[in-house]
């Protein structure tokens, strides 16, 4: 069977891939002797994206109708199904991959490890399809694509229940293949000959060569013979790449007075000769183009800010390259794409002109060629510092503020940038928590290990600014380093909370605020922490039965002179503690709610929630002063945290 469309019309979106898609439809119509898995595989610039999304269409239900289905060949088409369900990868961690599949099937699971568990038992075969497993992870430096495919893709892959087609890298193909039993999986690679699909390229580049793509009165565009020579010339040279078709197209369309169709010598053979052929049709230095695009090409995105290109390509290229920028577009032309964003704040909306390349690829040759990466990455870091109006990251471009870390990762640098709490509050957390990830534990200080240990609060919740500074000035307080708490407060925030003291004392099973007597008769407002016997500087409390003996820590509620654990009550009972009545609690302006691992302290007057603490542990005990200080209990430790009327928005 070839991949000849014959009679039928080809694929609208595609052009071809017969072979693939007959592949593809018999998975979905789960033919006899047909794989449960199917690998789509080929070099970068293949076409394993478009291949998956053209497949798609022909399974979605609205895409159909705007099909011409009876004019394609039969059996490329899927059978009318409910669609697989489908999930890009590009920019995700292993972990959110799987929640976001947790959230499709509706599964209802609390961990992602028992996302497996409950597919496994599930009544019916589930399909799903997964595209640029490649462009995994927030940070391109971290190779969260093996980490996909090695915990997600292949346990998924290894349940009967799920049928499973994933775009993969080649390298990446054998972590999900092997160990599967015989016939389960079928490799579709796009670079050999039997998927492979020339006549394809060929239809591709004549369709962007027709005048109605074109717009150019040249004979190669508006004579049908020589167009289709020129296209079958370059569909020749460009061997099994679609993406080598398109630039070679685009360049010649930017550049047509300096190219002759007879030259086939000036048609590319893949992305590096794409980009060098270009330039010199210009008249430009290639290595100038490179240089140029080289800030894109090591960019912690998939989108730069267009005002970020010159300074950052100026200082890859060790000299000024903004007017050589101002001046290049059609240089660069064939090789990026604009963007247009619309960003909201503050009640207004602002556009953002961002730039990235046209394809994964060309960021791959062009690394490739840089003699020394990790150097390029350093000047980036260092300019992107720079950038940041006088080191306040509330003001830091998006971009500056999110992907420093990357930069400075790929640069060996970033153990030395995470030192600045206003970073840890203010930059995305799912980007620098995998970057932070990325550094061996013993090169991070202990800042750094702060935020590595409450990060995945700050992930798995996508919290706020504002409440990420609440819960890092906590977490600061928690692990001795109040110095690093109280630059958190100094960051402008309202925080809903100031948090007063820290134990870290294990097996606390119940807090209580309130009042003990001295010997003058006043009250001293402490907090009673029951903890096991034989803890380190408790006191065993007398009770009537041996076996209920219990023993308390008693702190004072606030610091002051006399801070810690108070040392004259070792002769004290726990009756001594004067409790808040029930009349004192009901009358406090600020009442509390409590689940597993969060609670809400709640305005009694207007019901609104002021305050919000959550945690990466079971809470185990709770309690409220009538002046709002909150005491919490967790199995490593129990702190004390003034609570303050803040914005509703921040524990929202």
């Amino acid at each position: 069977m070839t991949d000849s469309i014959d009679d039928h019309a080809p694929h609208p979106h595609i052009g071809g891939r017969g072979n693939a898609l007959r592949a593809l439809t018999a998975w979905r119509a789960e033919s006899p002797g047909m794989p449960r898995v199917v690998v789509v595989t080929g070099d970068s610039g293949s076409g394993r994206s478009r291949l998956l999304t053209g497949f798609l269409m022909l399974c979605d239900p609205e895409s159909r109708r705007r099909l011409e289905l009876d004019r394609l060949d039969p059996s490329c088409v899927p059978p009318e199904l409910p669609p697989p369900a489908a999930s890009n990868a590009r920019g995700l961690t292993a972990q959110q991959f799987l929640w976001a599949l947790a959230d499709h099937y509706e599964l209802g699971v609390e961990r992602t490890e028992d996302v497996y568990t409950v597919l496994a038992a599930a009544r019916h075969p589930v399909s799903l399809v997964v595209l640029d497993v490649d462009q995994a992870g927030p940070v391109r430096h971290v190779d969260e694509a093996s980490a996909l495919v090695r915990h997600v893709l292949a346990p998924l892959a290894a349940l009967d229940t799920v049928r499973l087609v994933a775009e993969l890298p080649r390298h990446l193909v054998p972590e999900l293949t092997e160990g599967l039993p015989a016939g389960t999986v079928q490799v579709i690679d796009l670079d050999e000959p039997h998927w492979a699909d020339p006549e394809g390229l060929v239809r591709h580049a004549e369709a962007a060569l027709k005048p109605s793509f074109a717009g150019l009165g040249l004979p190669f565009t508006d004579d049908p013979e020589e167009r289709h020579a020129l296209a079958a010339a370059v569909g020749r040279r460009a061997g099994t790449s679609p993406l080598v078709v398109q630039l070679a197209v685009q360049s010649i369309l930017l550049a047509p007075d300096d190219f002759a169709p007879a030259d086939a010598g000036g048609l590319p053979t893949s992305v590096g000769e794409a980009l060098d052929l270009h330039a010199e049709r210009l008249g430009a230095d290639p290595r100038t183009l490179r240089l140029m695009l080289s800030p894109l090409a090591l960019a912690e995105s998939d989108v730069m800010p267009v005002h970020l290109w010159p300074r950052l390509a100026s200082v890859v290229a060790g000299q000024d390259m903004s007017q050589v920028i101002a001046d290049g577009m059609r240089l660069a032309a064939p090789f990026v794409q604009l963007v247009e964003q619309t960003a909201d704040g503050d009640g207004e909306s602002s556009e953002r002109r961002l730039l990235r390349l046209l394809h994964p690829a060309i960021g791959d040759e062009i690394r490739a060629g840089l003699p020394n990466v990790r150097a390029a990455q350093a000047r980036i870091a260092m300019a992107l510092l720079e950038a940041v109006p006088e080191q306040d990251w509330g003001r830091a471009d998006p971009y500056v503020r999110d992907h420093i870390a990357g930069h400075t990762l790929e640069a060996g640098l970033l153990p030395q940038l995470l030192t600045d709490p206003g970073l840890f509050v203010h930059a995305d957390p799912v980007p620098l928590r995998a970057a932070v990830e990325a550094v061996p534990l013993e090169l991070l200080g202990e800042p750094a290990r702060t935020y590595l240990r409450i990060a995945p609060l700050l992930t798995r919740n996508e919290v706020s600014a504002a409440w990420r500074a609440a819960l890092l000035e906590t977490a600061f307080v928690e692990d001795g380093l109040p110095e690093y708490a109280e630059a958190v407060r100094r960051l402008g925030f309202e925080l809903p909370w100031q948090t007063l003291w820290s134990v870290a004392v294990a097996g606390v099973s119940d807090v209580t605020v309130g009042g003990l007597p001295d010997a003058e008769g006043h009250a001293a407002r402490v907090a009673v922490l029951v903890v096991p016997p034989g803890t380190p500087g408790a006191h065993v409390m007398d009770a009537e039965a041996e076996g209920n003996r219990s023993a308390v820590i008693i702190r004072d509620l606030e610091p002051s002179d006399h801070t810690g654990d108070r040392g004259d009550t070792r002769g004290a009972a726990l009756d001594q503690v004067l409790r808040p009545s029930e009349e004192e609690r009901a009358a406090a302006p600020l009442g509390l709610s409590r689940g597993a691992d969060y609670l809400r302290v709640w305005d009694r007057a207007s019901q609104e929630v002021v305050a919000a603490l959550i945690s990466d542990t079971p809470f185990t005990a709770a309690d409220l002063s009538p002046d709002g200080i909150l005491v919490v209990a967790t199995a490593h430790g129990a702190k004390a945290l003034r609570i303050r009327p803040a914005d509703p928005a921040i524990a929202s």
